[in-house]
């Protein structure tokens, strides 16, 4: 190709990332900034910030000079000592020899240097169905190949067919407990399990931890690492996003085998050189304020939970929901079908709801639609489910009319 004709040729993109999905939440948003006066039933935050003690140690950070340089790559010392603290108490893990501990921009990141430093083009890593679509989009990007393994009808493991899905080129099983966005929370004895069978196999097990607080009816969180043994083979995620409303401040953190420290950290260094250091400051005032102040704020999370299963429930005609006993998500199924997206698009256009299509989720052979109600009052929790009750059922009748005129064609035909 000569100078001139190359000069003018557009340079093309990457087929690896335009084959990788577009996130549906910045399209949902595009929706609702279309239409105002819609109820956002859709993206996961909870509707409060981060605790004083998070804003108190800013001081600590802008008062000396070197919070401005660059710090170690893995974390600020005083940090890493209360997440090591946290990590033993709430979650029975011990951070030490045979374990690292890495803070991160977000759950997002540790999962994404987990992959990074597990996985090489080609190889697959198992995510259960529903997933959680920024981890398969990362998987993407890393060249390598998301295997989904479908729940139950109650969005619970499916162990045996966990199992039937590893190959030779196997590198992970990934857990989210409790689930985005389905809400179940895992058995111990499930989790076990998979750790179990990841050990054997010689795999990793992931485990995505990020709504460890959101438990409800007597449920109980339990963290794969905490299991004498796991060592050597499982990652655990954690974040303050949603527990200590750290959404914006992109703080998260990952415990890790010791031999995969060197290689997370390259990964690490040259995508981020060190998490946001005003922001690990304030997770320090974070981790002060302790669990207690998610777990203080459940009870009002309680009380919008019950309007929503309450309100769904009584809707059986148009949606079925499956038990969620975590986070803050029901992934209702819809009947009829109908394709998640054009409802979710017409749920805001029509009817001023937003809620998230089950597409971008995986779930391909039915419609379903992903409820969301960390944020909200109950006044508006009880409006934004009443307008997606009536939405439904004005598409349900409109499908309806549509069959019946179709199979009148059909006969007149």
């Amino acid at each position: 190709m000569s100078t001139r004709s190359r000069a003018s040729t557009t340079p093309l993109q990457s087929k690896r990332i335009a084959a990788v999905q577009a996130p549906a939440i910045p399209i949902v948003a595009d929706w609702i900034r279309a239409t105002p006066g819609t109820i956002s039933l859709g993206q996961g935050v909870v509707g409060y910030g981060p605790p004083p003690q998070a804003i108190d140690r800013i001081r600590d950070f802008l008062a000396e000079p070197e919070s401005h340089r660059y710090q170690a790559v893995h974390g600020i010392p005083p940090l890493l000592e209360l997440l090591s603290q946290k990590l033993r108490d709430d979650n029975g893990v011990q951070v030490g020899a045979d374990r690292c501990l890495i803070v991160t921009a977000g759950g997002n990141m540790a999962f994404f240097n987990a992959i990074l430093a597990i996985a090489d083009t080609g190889d697959e890593v198992i995510i259960t169905s529903p997933y959680y679509f920024n981890h398969e989009m990362a998987i993407a990007i890393a060249a390598a190949r998301a295997v989904p393994v479908a729940t139950d009808e109650r969005y619970q493991l499916r162990l045996d067919a966990l199992e039937a899905a590893i190959t030779p080129r196997t590198r992970a099983i990934v857990t989210i407990s409790p689930n985005n966005p389905t809400g179940a929370v895992y058995p111990e004895q499930d989790l076990r399990a998979v750790n179990e069978l990841c050990a054997r196999c010689g795999l990793y097990h992931i485990s995505d931890e990020a709504y460890e607080y959101f438990t409800f009816n007597g449920t109980s969180h339990f963290s794969p690492a905490s299991i004498p043994g796991s060592e050597a083979h499982t990652i655990g995620l954690y974040s303050l996003s949603k527990s200590h409303g750290f959404a914006s401040w992109r703080i998260g953190y990952m415990v890790a085998p010791e031999h995969l420290f060197e290689p997370i950290r390259k990964i690490q260094d040259t995508n981020l050189i060190c998490p946001p250091v005003i922001s690990q400051w304030a997770a320090v005032g974070a981790l002060e304020a302790g669990r207690e102040y998610c777990t203080d704020r459940l009870p009002g999370m309680v009380a919008v939970r019950r309007v929503v299963l309450d309100r769904l429930g009584a809707a059986e005609d148009v949606c079925r929901v499956p038990a969620a006993d975590g986070a803050f998500y029901v992934l209702l199924n819809v009947a009829g079908k109908l394709d998640s997206m054009c409802v979710a698009e017409r749920l805001v256009r029509e009817h001023r709801v937003a809620v998230m299509p089950g597409s971008t989720f995986g779930v391909s052979d039915r419609c379903a639609l992903r409820v969301s109600y960390g944020p909200l009052r109950p006044d508006t929790a009880a409006e934004g489910i009443e307008r997606l009750i009536r939405g439904l059922r004005a598409i349900a009748a409109e499908q309806r009319a549509w069959g019946t005129s179709h199979a009148a064609r059909s006969s007149d035909g």
